[in-house]
């Protein structure tokens, strides 16, 4: 047994990033959110770790589903795309639900993306989800979690 764990450890820092990200992403808990008449599944990042692995390194995300980042405190906060692989689109959400903005994000783009005015939500979903589904600024997220403040 403690033979198959060293392998498997040698096995994971061989990969690297890309292997333990998504090992840990999988680990993170979801939150159903509602976007209009639609559903969001999203992976909640509500640690700092969490929140700077982010989205990084995944291939693909499934449909209507997302990451949900809840910051510590209501700030002007901006995401970038470090080691993202697919382009994301990112909605900044007030403590009531209330879509500020939303940003188009490219892959491995380390520019800047913020908010239009003091957030403490961002949720990240598939470039284009936002738009394709009629969901934009002034719009309310449902069900989402809150914050501690």
């Amino acid at each position: 047994m403690r033979a198959v764990l060293l392998r498997i450890a040698l096995l994971l820092a061989c990969l690297g990033g890309p292997a333990l990200a998504t090992a840990q992403a999988q680990r993170l808990p979801t939150t159903q959110l509602i976007a209009g008449i639609h559903l969001i599944t999203a992976e909640v990042a509500a640690t700092d770790p969490a929140r700077t692995r982010g989205l990084m390194f995944r291939q693909s995300l499934p449909t209507n589903h997302g990451m949900l980042f809840i910051f510590d405190y209501k700030a002007v906060h901006c995401m970038w795309m470090r080691n993202t692989l697919i382009p994301l689109s990112v909605a900044f959400v007030e403590d009531d639900g209330t879509i500020v903005n939303i940003q188009d994000m490219q892959p491995h783009d380390e520019r800047r993306h913020c908010a239009k005015q003091p957030v403490r939500y961002a949720l990240e979903m598939t470039q284009g989800w936002f738009s394709q589904k009629g969901v934009g600024p002034g719009m309310k997220l449902g069900r989402l979690p809150q914050a501690q403040k």
